[in-house]
C-alpha cells in the first residue's frame, strides 16, 4: 500500500473523526433526545460512508485515476476506522468522565423510545415488558467493553459497504 494512501485516508479519517465529535458534542449540549432520533443515527451512518467514498476516489485521483480493489478498500477503512475511534473516544470521555449522569438519562430516553416504538408497530406488551427488563438488566451503554463492542460492530458493518465501494471505486491501470 502506498504512503498517499494511507496518509490520504488518514487525514480524511482525522477530519471524519472530528466531525464526528463535533455533532456528538453538539448533540449533547443542545439536547439529549438527538441521540434518540433515528435520522440522528441515519445521518452519522451517511456521514461515515461519505467520507469512506471520498478518500477512496481522492485517493485514485492521488494515484493517476487508477487504483487497485485493495487501496480503495484500504483508504476507505483506514478513513472509517479512524473517525468512528476518535469519535467514540469522545463519546466515552463526554459520557464517562465529563457527565456520567448524562448516560444514565440517555440510557432512559433510549428505552422510552424503544417502548415507543414498540407500541407503535403494536407489539404485545409481554414483548415490551420483556424487553425493558432486559435493557434494565444492562450496565452502562458508554463502559470501555461496550464502546469498544460498538467499534468492532460497526467497523464490520462500514467494511461490508467498503467492499462494495472499493468494487465501483478500483480502476486497473492498463499498462501495467
Amino acid at each position: 500500500m502506498e504512503t498517499s494512501i494511507k496518509s490520504n485516508g488518514i487525514n480524511y479519517g482525522l477530519y471524519l473523526g472530528g466531525a464526528l465529535s463535533l455533532l456528538t458534542v453538539i448533540a449533547y449540549a443542545v439536547n439529549l433526545d438527538l441521540f434518540t432520533k433515528w435520522w440522528y443515527g441515519i445521518g452519522l451512518m451517511i456521514l461515515v460512508i461519505v467520507f469512506g467514498i471520498i478518500s477512496s476516489m481522492s485517493s485514485k485521483k492521488l494515484l493517476g485515476g487508477f487504483i487497485n480493489f485493495k487501496g480503495a478498500f484500504s483508504s476507505y477503512f483506514i478513513t472509517v476506522a479512524i473517525g468512528i475511534v476518535i469519535s467514540s473516544l469522545v463519546s466515552y470521555m463526554v459520557f464517562n468522565v465529563i457527565d456520567p449522569e448524562a448516560a444514565t438519562l440517555l440510557q432512559e430516553k433510549i428505552l422510552d423510545s424503544q417502548v415507543e416504538m414498540m407500541r407503535g408497530f403494536n407489539a404485545p406488551e409481554d414483548a415490551i415488558a420483556q424487553v425493558v427488563e432486559q435493557m434494565e438488566k444492562e450496565d452502562n451503554m458508554f463502559a470501555l467493553s461496550k464502546v469498544l463492542q460498538s467499534i468492532a460492530f460497526q467497523l464490520i458493518g462500514f467494511s461490508v459497504v467498503g467492499l462494495i465501494v472499493a468494487l465501483v471505486v478500483k480502476k486497473d491501470n492498463p499498462e501495467a
